[in-house]
């Protein structure tokens, strides 16, 4: 037989497009249009639906950027069509190539029923089935006119992404807005060549199956009259029912598909734009659930329920009722789907606590697995926390993005920094927004790498970030590849149970060690500065509240504020989103971010400060309140005293010009360009500066990666560099006993302030960068007289080790890393750390020098980047940083000294000494929080871990009285299985593994 495959496929093709697809709807009727165009911001539903409308023609303009168009939809149902399927086609100027990233709709009853959303790849509004003659139609589309900023040519700068500068220029063009006949038979006609079609193109060549198929789609497109669709489609279907009805063979791939709306809660819009995507993706789906017996949706993001439930209840009413009868299910047990990297210890445990917490309140449902597909890597604590929140699955796809190194698994357990295991796993489809096209389901079995021992994997399915969510026409392509000769299998089902069969038929998955790392998106680490700085503030901000407001509870009665607590968390936590703490969003939704963290930052300084003066009590002495986890200047951790007075630090011109800094601790040498070239450990007789170079290094690279700008920083950057040796001064600081230099570069300036607490071994480093370069990278490098083949990052509870070489690809990959308070580098005995206040982004390498043989460690801090994509003023005006150096370092220095460079000293005037609430004989053993109970009962809760990566035992001892003590969740709730810990008095005696996290909870007397 000769080979006509080509020509087959190919008359397929023109046939679906100009024959059958257009006769899916052979008859339709205009609608008549009107509109009112909304001043301003969004406005209720009610107003919108009640507002006058002027008629407006198809094919005229509407809607400015980011704003709403209420359009009124009316006709008649002709006569003609009674008892036939009658649809309203409303295409309000949509690019099918966009779904969540254009215009888009929700549908209302003019009583304000909602009906379903309007979106690029789902049109249709159903009127009914069947018709009755001359039934009116009335429908109200509250239109969102949001502009393209990812557009064809992608990775432009744009001022669309903030309303104050994206002007009034309409942004679409009125398309069809029709009533129109639907022939069910076409529908179903057009599914089965399209499963077919898509299955015969991923088949070999040479398997028969390919061929009947091929075959079978021939004689289907033979049957129809392509001048009389309607009338030949259900000949068509039945040349198909055959090979449609060939059962899979029994060792088909298994896909668990999950309806699935990735939205991000901001990104290419603002915050509030997010809360009506997810009004408009639920409407669609509880809509589609009323239909579809078989569909199961899961969405995640706790923070997207309760928009629906705050501002459209209308909707919640229908999310409820979905959720009741289990096809709509609570995802993730998160607040947000966030990052994961940046967010601290706490913060990343509360982001479970309350993400777990509202789906508990709301429904009764409590979540096992962790949900986040677009995440941007993930820290090597996560595990602890997953496990410590009450669950233990984890699913993510981004990983399979990474540009380098191909991961080995699509599931395994995943081992953290303490060695808690959980059950993780990566969707072979290698998307979060499926479509169940054939493409997809045949890479899934083939790409899946777990073959011979796993056969199931899951496929999160719908359109994402406002695109609707889930199809009616995927729906009918899984139904056909349930079962299908030549294809994986296809089930609804909940991630419940796609992880309970995948955790069973494979119970000794492979382990994975230490953080997963995404090699992409690493600029993500330093993009958007000032958004960085509002959250480590806030989350160190939230730590003081808890700890004094709790402590003066306890004390004085002081009321605690549980409820403005709880807000600003969930304000802080959402602002941790994978799109927005990161960097990555446009204009908008940074300039109200850095808001928001002003105003956050307002309300905690009124709570401490009124908690702490009731401790205080009335007086004039000089109060020092400590609330870092360790003591200082005589200050205990949690407690507040006068403080001890700590010598001097000497200032003195150096011989070869530049200043000579002393405290009797370190000795430092600043040369005449205001560059560190020598830190010398006197304790030690030790030189921390490698021979010849200098630290405090300034170095400026052009950063214009391939793709992605805010997100990525490609290794090419580091081809180029200028390093910034040139000051404007470098002179006394104003306290006499510091420096202060000036640089100016390009259109910016930068000032910075060296210098020694008294005592302290510490170089202490203030910069404040008036930042106005475009497309350019800034980097503050140590080079480091050090040999070390690794070093330690600080990540939630613990830090993990990374290598300082490139001996792999792997390692190679991971050339800019993350950190939270610290990066500490040691050889046997002696150590360096850098500590940071607001920095995240850093690397590390390594060079061996010429002369002595001796090695070069470099450490590197991220400070600025200038993307011009999608916020074209990335970063743009001043930034503050402190950042420390401390010689001599062991990694329980690091720890220490990085909570103190984030929690400064608060000074009260008062008259009576504050013991903590807690004490710790155990510098190991930090306390993260201290604060009470979250149901109002007044227990103090408690929670610490062990810092250094070994074992500890430590006596906690109260400083109150208290009945009994119980080990609980995050969620403040007892552990079955927890050893109870040693009590004697006042006093709780604790055994730690490496890295392990506590969590304590003391009814008081």
């Amino acid at each position: 037989m000769h080979d006509d495959r080509t020509l087959v496929e190919s008359r397929l093709k023109r046939v679906l497009d100009e024959r059958i697809r257009p006769a899916v709807y052979p008859e339709s009727v205009p609608l008549e249009v009107a509109v009112w165009t909304a001043p301003g911001e969004p406005v209720p539903v009610e107003e919108g639906i009640a507002a006058p409308a002027e008629p407006i023609e198809v094919g005229a303009r509407w809607g400015a950027p980011w704003g709403t168009s209420w359009f009124r939809v009316t006709g008649t149902v002709p006569e003609a069509w009674a008892g036939r399927t009658v649809e309203a086609l409303l295409d309000l100027g949509f690019d099918e190539n966009m779904p969540g990233f254009q215009c888009e709709g929700l549908v209302y009853r003019p009583d304000g029923t909602p009906v379903k959303g309007l979106n690029p790849r789902n049109q249709w509004v159903p009127v009914a089935a069947p018709a009755e003659g001359g039934e009116r139609v009335d429908l109200r589309v509250e239109a969102a006119s949001n502009p393209v900023i990812l557009d064809y040519h992608p990775f432009l700068p744009t001022r669309l992404g903030d309303r104050e500068t994206a002007g009034d220029e309409p942004q679409y063009r009125l398309a069809r807005m029709d009533l129109a006949v639907r022939d069910e038979e076409v529908w179903n006609l057009v599914i089965d060549l399209e499963v077919l079609g898509e299955l015969m193109a991923e088949l070999p060549v040479d398997a028969p199956r390919r061929w009947d198929v091929l075959r079978a789609v021939e004689r289907a497109l033979d049957a129809v009259d392509l001048q009389d669709v309607n009338a030949t489609a259900a000949a068509a279907r039945s040349q198909l029912r055959e090979v449609l009805a060939a059962p899979a063979v029994p060792s088909a791939h298994r896909i668990s598909a999950v309806g699935h709306a990735h939205i991000d809660s901001a990104w290419l819009w603002p915050l509030r734009e997010t809360v009506r995507k997810v009004a408009r993706t639920t409407s669609n789906m509880t809509a589609l659930i009323e239909d579809e017996p078989d569909f199961v949706f899961a969405m995640s993001q706790a923070q997207q329920w309760a928009w629906v439930k705050e501002h459209r209840p209308e909707v919640w009413a229908r999310v409820k009722k979905a959720v009741a009868d289990g096809r709509f299910v609570p995802a993730g047990g998160m607040w947000v789907e966030s990052d994961t990297n940046m967010p601290g210890s706490e913060a990343m445990a509360r982001q479970f606590v309350h993400g777990k917490r509202f789906f508990l309140d709301e429904f009764g449902i409590e979540n096992d697995e962790a949900w986040l597909p677009d995440t941007f890597g993930f820290a090597a604590g996560l595990p602890q926390i997953i496990k410590a929140a009450g669950s233990k699955w984890l699913l993510t796809q981004k990983i399979s993005w990474s540009q380098t190194n191909t991961f080995p698994h699509h599931t395994f357990r995943w081992e953290g920094i303490d060695g808690t295991r959980i059950f993780t796993h990566f969707p072979p489809v290698d998307t979060y927004n499926c479509s169940m096209n054939g493409r997809e389901i045949a890479h899934a079995a083939a790409n899946f790498k777990d073959k011979g021992v796993a056969r199931h994997s899951l496929a999160p399915t719908g359109w994402g970030d406002g695109g609707g969510g889930t199809t009616r026409e995927m729906i009918a392509k899984a139904a056909r590849l349930r079962d299908l000769e030549g294809s994986a299998t296809v089930v609804w089902e909940t991630p419940e149970a796609f992880f309970r069969k995948a955790e069973a038929e494979y119970p000794e998955a492979p382990v994975w060690v230490g953080e997963l790392y995404l090699e992409l998106h690493r600029a993500t680490l330093t993009s958007q500065a000032q958004t960085k700085r509002g959250n480590r503030r806030s989350e160190h901000l939230l730590r003081e509240a808890e700890l004094w407001a709790a402590t003066a509870a306890v004390r004085t009665g002081f009321a605690y504020p549980y409820e403005d607590l709880d807000r600003i968390w969930k304000t802080v936590l959402l602002h941790q989103f994978h799109d927005i703490l990161p960097g990555s969003s446009i204009a908008w939704v940074h300039r109200e971010a850095r808001r928001t963290y002003e105003r956050v930052a307002a309300e905690l300084d009124a709570v401490i400060d009124a908690a702490q003066r009731a401790l205080a009590g009335e007086g004039s002495a000089p109060l020092v309140f400590n609330s870092a986890p360790h003591s200082r200047d005589g200050v205990p951790a949690g407690g507040a005293r006068t403080a001890a007075v700590l010598g001097e630090t000497g200032l003195v011109p150096r011989t070869d010009g530049g200043f000579v800094l002393d405290n009797g601790v370190l000795r430092v040498e600043i040369d005449d360009r205001g560059l560190v070239v020598s830190v010398y450990d006197l304790s030690a007789d030790r030189e921390t500066v490698a021979p010849g170079l200098a630290a405090n290094l300034l170095q400026l690279h052009p950063d214009f990666p391939n793709m992605w700008d805010a997100w990525d920083v490609d290794a090419f950057y580091r081809n180029t560099v200028t390093d910034l040796t040139d000051a404007d001064e470098v002179v006394p600081g104003e306290d006499g006993v510091s420096v202060r230099i000036v640089r100016s570069f390009g259109d910016s300036k930068v000032v910075q302030v060296l210098s020694l607490a008294p005592g302290e071994q510490r170089l202490d480093i203030d910069t404040e960068v008036d930042w106005h370069e475009t497309e350019k990278f800034l980097k503050l490098a140590f080079p480091l007289d050090v040999h070390a083949e690794r070093y330690a990052s600080e990540t939630q509870f613990g830090h993990v080790h990374r290598p300082t070489h490139t001996n792999t690809s792997w390692e190679a990959a991971r050339f800019e890393a993350c950190n939270h308070r610290f990066v500490h580098i040691e050889e046997p005995g002696w150590g360096v750390a850098l500590v940071n206040d607001a920095t995240y982004g850093h690397d590390v390498t390594r060079t061996v020098r010429d002369g002595d043989r001796g090695t070069t460690t470099t450490v590197r801090v991220s400070l600025l980047r200038a993307p011009r994509f999608p916020d074209p003023e990335t970063d743009q005006g001043v930034h503050r940083f402190r950042h420390a150096l401390v010689p001599g370092a062991a990694i329980g220095d690091a720890v220490r000294e990085g909570w103190r460079v984030n929690l400064p000293v608060r000074r009260v005037a008062g008259s009576q000494e504050v013991a903590p609430l807690v004490g710790v004989g155990q510098d190991a053993v930090v306390v993260t929080a201290v604060k009470l109970a979250d149901d109002g009962s007044g227990d103090v809760v408690v929670r610490f871990h062990e810092s250094r990566g070994g074992r500890s035992r430590a006596t906690l001892t109260m400083g109150f009285a208290f009945e009994d003590v119980t080990v609980t969740d995050l969620l403040e709730r007892p552990l079955a299985d927890a050893v109870e810990p040693e009590r004697d008095e006042a006093r709780v005696r604790v055994s730690l593994r490496p890295f392990e996290l506590v969590t304590l909870r003391f009814r008081r007397a």
